[in-house]
């Protein structure tokens, strides 16, 4: 079938080379993909299945996400990285042989209130400056001996912390957020987790037991002033659509709701059947790129719930059904989201559901 609306195409052999990245960065940790809020938009049981044997655990935000793996028969070690807040979580959790993380007293205090014998794998999460989920350093050993007296608690505790900067190679608070890290950890033994995608990209000594990429696995630049092409990062998403309209605008004639752009000349332009309904983004600037046939044509008028309009003046052999990318090889999500006054995963986990999919490898 020939897609004729708004869709997209992921390549996932580009996962695989976007891995293998991560491979060459950090050959001596152990790899958690994260592939939380439907793997960046690419499809969480897609992307799970193709990982198969290419990772050694994978990391989702909740535990509804760690569930729909586990009743997809995916194996192996699954992290919910958000953690629990109810009582009633814990069988779930052990149901499903999941790992979790801790981040706050009051986990421990439901771990405790349970007294009941398991081997639940838990991660001590330390907040060494983000200030979002983890315990203060100066309440860890206390934290720590607690768990360990946990009966519901399996005795090989792990570390874990998130950068906040790590995305800029000019800011120190990476390296002082990993020394406190460090610190706080001391003598314990326990496996230890701080590099996400800009971590074990940028900064080396993040690269510890285990490192946790995201962004990178998709394809996309995890740093603020290197792109995903000299990073040798490969996007697995492109987004198409195609021409369904090309209309002659006279000079001065308006175009899009509110009027937003004026003809300044005599113009040509292209309905392209996409939208903020699929997941375009509506505040995409005037003079957003976009390829047709291999030109690039600029964005006019408002983006509106299932169109946008294409300036085509200077353009040759564009015709009616003509296939447009949106975003993907040649044409950064990064690229798009600057433009929005955005970030890439805004881009790639808002798009929707008529959006058809297709697996190319």
């Amino acid at each position: 079938m020939i897609p004729v609306a708004a869709h997209i195409e992921l390549d996932l052999s580009a996962l695989q080379h976007n891995v293998h990245r991560v491979r060459e960065y950090a050959p001596k940790s152990q790899l958690m993909a994260v592939i939380k809020a439907n793997a960046y938009g690419h499809g969480l049981l897609r992307v799970a299945n193709h990982l198969k044997g290419e990772v050694d655990a994978v990391a989702v935000a909740r535990l509804d996400e760690a569930m729909c793996l586990r009743g997809a028969h995916i194996q192996g070690r699954i992290l919910v990285l958000q953690g629990f807040s109810q009582a009633n979580e814990i069988p779930v959790l052990q149901k499903y042989q999941l790992e979790v993380v801790i981040h706050s007293v009051e986990q421990v205090a439901i771990l405790e209130s349970l007294n009941k014998q398991g081997s639940l794998r838990v991660w001590l999460k330390i907040d060494t400056g983000m200030n979002r989920l983890g315990i203060n350093p100066a309440k860890f050993v206390e934290i720590l001996s607690r768990l360990q007296q946990c009966k519901l608690v399996h005795p090989s505790i792990g570390f874990m912390t998130h950068f906040a900067n790590a995305d800029d190679e000019q800011d120190e608070k990476t390296m002082r957020q990993l020394q406190l890290f460090n610190d706080t950890i001391g003598a314990y033994s326990g496996e230890k987790s701080s590099a996400n995608s800009a971590g074990l990209m940028s900064w080396p000594a993040s690269r510890q037991d285990w490192v946790r990429p995201g962004l990178m696995l998709y394809g996309v630049s995890p740093l603020l002033a290197k792109t995903a092409a000299q990073l040798n990062l490969l996007p697995v998403m492109s987004l198409y659509s195609r021409i369904i309209a090309i209309k002659q605008v006279k000079k001065g004639q308006a175009v899009g709701y509110g009027g937003s752009w004026l003809a300044e000349k005599d113009a040509l332009i292209a309905v392209v059947s996409i939208g903020y309904g699929d997941g375009y983004p509506r505040h995409a600037k005037q003079g957003t790129p976009a390829i047709i046939n291999n030109q690039r044509v600029p964005l006019i008028g408002r983006v509106s719930m299932d169109m946008l309009t294409l300036d085509l003046s200077g353009t040759r052999h564009i015709k009616l059904g003509d296939k447009v990318k949106l975003w993907g090889e040649g044409l950064p999500v990064e690229e798009i989201a600057a433009y929005a006054e955005t970030i890439p995963y805004t881009l790639l986990c808002g798009i929707t559901q008529r959006v058809q999919v297709y697996e190319k490898g």
